[in-house]
């Protein structure tokens, strides 16, 4: 069975010029099993708490502290995880890597791999691997759902143009049928709801467009 890999991060300085912290990742089928996942903070981003103090999330700095020392992550170099990352993806022959607005992984993954080596190295992922985006999927599954319709409508999941929402929490509350859940914005926490979103999505009984970039 074909295998993916979906991923997250979470990240400080702007969006628009975001360095990542914390990289979580999963190796997923179509139907969500998982045979592997990896939760890595990024020692050479973490460590440096002026760079730290703008991370959106910075309150959540102790609990990551106690994750390390508990063994729950890793605390790690960028260019180790890469490594790892290349290693694992290349043992399970992965072709495609998935992300909730991928375009935003991409941008940070790539943007901390330049700002770590001042431009030596350009880009996070293996040349040849797709980015798809579960976003995009999402929006294209749901388009004519009326379910998801009615459940946008009656909680008032919509942009300031009325337009229905996608954001991973509010498709997992879907998903789940847990209306109360919230997204824990931590990279392989957030990984392990992604990867019901993809589920969902290559499960829908239509085709839908996974790849970020169109050929």
């Amino acid at each position: 069975m074909e295998k993916y890999i979906v991923i997250d991060t979470e990240t400080t300085n702007s969006l628009d010029d975001p360095i990542c912290y914390d990289i979580g990742w999963a190796v997923v089928d179509k139907d969500g099993k998982i045979y592997d996942s990896f939760s890595f903070v990024v020692a050479d981003v973490f460590l440096d708490s002026e760079i730290m103090d703008s991370a959106y999330f910075k309150d959540k700095i102790p609990q990551y502290w106690k994750d390390i020392k508990e063994g729950k992550r890793t605390l790690a170099k960028f260019k180790t995880i890469l490594k790892i990352f290349k290693e694992n993806a290349q043992k399970h022959e992965v072709k495609q890597v998935f992300a909730h607005n991928a375009r935003f992984d991409y941008r940070s993954l790539n943007l901390t791999e330049r700002y770590l080596t001042n431009s030596k190295y350009r880009f996070f992922f293996p040349f040849g691997i797709e980015i798809c985006d579960t976003l995009k999927m999402a929006r294209q599954a749901l388009k004519f759902n009326t379910d998801y319709d009615n459940f946008c409508w009656n909680n008032n999941y919509l942009t300031a143009r009325g337009c229905k929402r996608f954001t991973a929490e509010i498709l997992f509350r879907f998903l789940s049928g847990n209306n109360g859940f919230e997204e824990s914005h931590t990279g392989l926490e957030d990984v392990l709801i992604e990867k019901e979103i993809l589920k969902f999505c290559l499960n829908c009984g239509f085709e839908v467009e996974r790849k970020l970039w169109a050929d």
